[in-house]
């Protein structure tokens, strides 16, 4: 493996602890967004109504065509069987459907009033009730409702009446308009006036529950009905139809599939039979008047016979009437088709254009026989006429009656071309919802969640995150100070405790013990042994961080004289019970006071303190003047080491005034707080006016902290200054 390859690895191995670091100080996020997620997870589960699936099956019967396609030509087509999906068509329609919407009154919806959201869970649990009166409408557990009837006027459809029990089989309906009517259970609520009926038969639910009761619109429930209608082909071309219904109820989900497929089967017959009935409607109205047509023939051939004196036809009258009321009787037939063909074919139709055909060459050789018979005497010819009228009109009675029974015989036997397979059924557990997948995705969703939100504030957090991302500017980190339980804000407090001296074993002294050896040997090749704290930004800790590193230096044996250089905003004082205006820094640079007067001594031996003074108004004035140097090179003849808490830098510039005079800068860095550019801006300013940055101190590491730089605190943790 190459060098470069090497280092590729270490870093992509870096990266990797970094990001397990950043998850592992996340992690309480990430536990509270699974433990959500689960939670929402239950809520859906328990709170979402159960979704019932009922499935029939039902088998089309070929109708024999001479126009159908065979089965193999379909094949090859790849194309669906356009009967199969008229079919599926049909199922859907609102004929149909809208027949069942009548038969089981599905229109009519009527139900508890639940508490919203929550209503059906607390049915679910089985929750007792609290017994509040406010919650006393609204539904618990037991209560039911069945409604058989309901009409209402047109502007009411869609609206709610609102039931309310009232005990002893009685309720009262409050409608749409603000009246109130009463009534009793299994009796009908009328007022014609209005064009209200209601009838309800079953009514559970203690005095004062309420029920919400409305007639919705027929094609809105037709058209809700087909969403959870679903028909599919089995098999490619198969001609068997399954059918599946989805609802909320077992029970009512296989009713109302049964309805569908009854209402489907009786359609499917009565359209069979509808040609039959046409054509049967047809004759009967045909059947009288051929009956008084054959009257009328027998009394006119009749009465010219008496006339005549019962004149009798030669045999060759007979044949030619014999071969003429055949051609007529075929003729009559013809017509009796051709009104039924009118109602099946155009007349472009091919069966139609050859009963056309057909009829010509009768009506023509009917012509030919005509014309013969004009050669007949006068009488024979009147009687020929008269008997072949009567024949004929014989010929057409019969049948017309032939006819009749032959299409009575067809209507009754139509018993349509849908078999039923298999009647609605609708297994006991629910379809949805699907209680395992929904805790699991919500288990994955609150986990990912979790981890988006920890990965998504570590990329948006311009925080500094461990020492080394402070390390790659070029800076060092002298140490590293743990976050501890015994800090206090500054904020309206009077008096401020001392970590070193209050908590002398807690972590974070320890840390800052390391910090003075880091410093002891940093400050050997210093001009003088003067440090100046600053940070980029209040509340960096950078008091908290000069008081205890005085304190613990001077316990180590070190004279140490700290010095309250922000003549702004210093507050050191509140940690030596320093008075506000007592004399200081700002005093001595004004020449109001000497050394010895403005210098106070601290809580442990070898320390001495030099507050503000009285705070003026030209603090960078002072800080500029000679004396400030001057300063500086005094305390070094008299103490070991001199602690300078100045103010933030960015803020103002007396930090980089101060910068010139003292042997060293640190800069104390929030973890998590201060950002990068920020430590960069520091650095940029001292550098501008001439100086430099020595060193850095990271500031209340978070406990939990991965970071690479920061892990010498964290296993640091298992140390203990106590006995076991």
């Amino acid at each position: 493996m190459t060098k470069t390859e090497r280092i590729s690895s270490q870093d992509d191995q870096i990266d990797l602890r970094d990001l397990l670091g950043t998850l592992i100080a996340g992690r309480w996020t990430i536990v509270c967004c699974l433990v959500a997620g689960i939670a929402i997870g239950l809520f859906v589960v328990l709170s979402t109504a159960p979704i019932y699936k009922a499935d029939a099956t039902i088998e089309l019967e070929a109708k024999a065509s001479g126009l159908a396609l065979p089965k193999e030509m379909l094949d090859l087509a790849g194309g669906a069987d356009s009967r199969v999906l008229a079919e599926v068509e049909i199922i859907r329609s609102r004929l149909v459907l809208g027949e069942t919407v009548d038969q089981l009154g599905l229109d009519i919806t009527a139900k508890p009033r639940e508490l919203p959201y929550i209503g059906y869970l607390l049915r679910v649990l089985n929750m007792p009730e609290p017994g509040f009166d406010f919650l006393t409408p609204y539904a618990w557990a037991t209560e039911k409702i069945s409604v058989s009837e309901l009409e209402v006027p047109a502007p009411w459809v869609g609206q709610s009446l609102t039931l309310t029990a009232l005990g002893n089989e009685r309720y009262s309906v409050t409608l749409p308009d603000g009246t109130l009517r009463e009534g009793r259970l299994r009796e009908r609520l009328a007022d014609a006036t209005i064009g209200l009926a209601l009838r309800v038969d079953e009514l559970v639910g203690d005095p004062g529950r309420e029920f919400l009761v409305a007639r919705m619109d027929r094609q809105q429930t037709v058209v809700e009905l087909r969403k959870m209608l679903s028909v599919a082909e089995t098999g490619r071309q198969s001609s068997v139809l399954r059918l599946e219904l989805r609802g909320d109820a077992q029970d009512s989900v296989m009713a109302t599939l049964n309805s569908i497929l009854s209402t489907y089967v009786q359609q499917n017959v009565t359209r069979g039979s509808a040609e039959a009935a046409r054509s049967l409607e047809f004759i009967n109205s045909q059947l009288p008047q051929s009956q008084a047509a054959v009257a009328e023939a027998q009394d006119a051939l009749n009465a010219y016979r008496q006339q005549q004196q019962s004149v009798d036809l030669t045999f060759e009258t007979e044949t030619l009437l014999g071969r003429v009321t055949e051609i007529e009787r075929k003729l009559a037939e013809l017509a009796l088709e051709e009104e039924e063909y009118k109602q099946r074919f155009t007349i472009n139709h091919p069966t139609y254009q050859a009963l056309l055909q057909n009829r010509a060459k009768l009506q023509e050789q009917l012509d030919g026989l005509r014309s013969q018979s004009g050669d007949l005497p006068e009488t024979q010819k009147e009687v020929f006429n008269l008997t072949r009228n009567l024949e004929v009109a014989q010929n057409v009675y019969l049948s017309l009656l032939s006819r009749q029974q032959e299409l009575q015989v067809v209507q009754a036997s139509v018993v349509g071309n849908v078999r039923v397979l298999d009647q609605a059924f609708a297994p006991p557990e629910p379809i949805a919802p699907r209680k395992s997948v929904i805790l699991a995705l919500a288990t994955v969703l609150g986990a990912v969640a979790g981890i988006g939100i920890v990965l998504l504030r570590r990329l948006f957090h311009v925080g500094v995150e461990g020492a080394e991302d402070i390390e790659k500017l070029g800076l060092a980190v002298f140490a590293t100070v743990g976050e501890t339980e015994h800090a206090v804000s500054s904020a309206g407090k009077s008096h401020l405790p001392i970590l070193a001296i209050d908590h002398p074993t807690d972590l974070a002294v320890e840390a800052l013990r390391s910090l003075r050896t880091s410093l002891h040997f940093g400050l050997l090749d210093a001009k003088t042994r003067s440090i100046l704290i600053t940070s980029a930004a209040p509340e960096a800790g950078k008091s908290f961080t000069a008081v205890n590193l005085a304190v613990v230096s001077a316990q180590a044996g070190q004279r140490v004289c700290l010095i309250d250089a922000d003549l702004r905003r210093g507050y050191l004082r509140k940690f030596f019970n320093i008075e506000r205006n007592a004399p200081g820094l700002a005093d001595y640079l004004a020449g109001d006071v000497p050394l010895a007067q403005a210098l106070r001594n601290g809580p442990v031996a070898g320390l001495s303190v030099m507050p503000t003074g009285k705070l003026p108004p030209n603090p960078s004035e002072l800080i500029m003047r000679q004396s400030f140097s001057d300063l500086m090179v005094e305390l070094d003849r008299e103490f070991d080491l001199v602690l300078i808490d100045a103010p933030p830098t960015l803020a103002v510039t007396d930090p980089v005034i101060m910068g010139r005079s003292v042997g060293a800068t640190i800069m104390i860095v929030r973890h998590r707080k201060t950002a990068v550019g920020e430590v960069e801006a520091v650095m940029r300013t001292f550098e501008t006016a001439g100086g430099r940055v020595a060193g850095a101190v990271l500031n209340g590491v978070v406990a939990d902290s991965m970071s690479y730089g920061n892990k010498y605190y964290y296993y640091n943790r298992r140390y203990s200054y106590k006995s076991e």
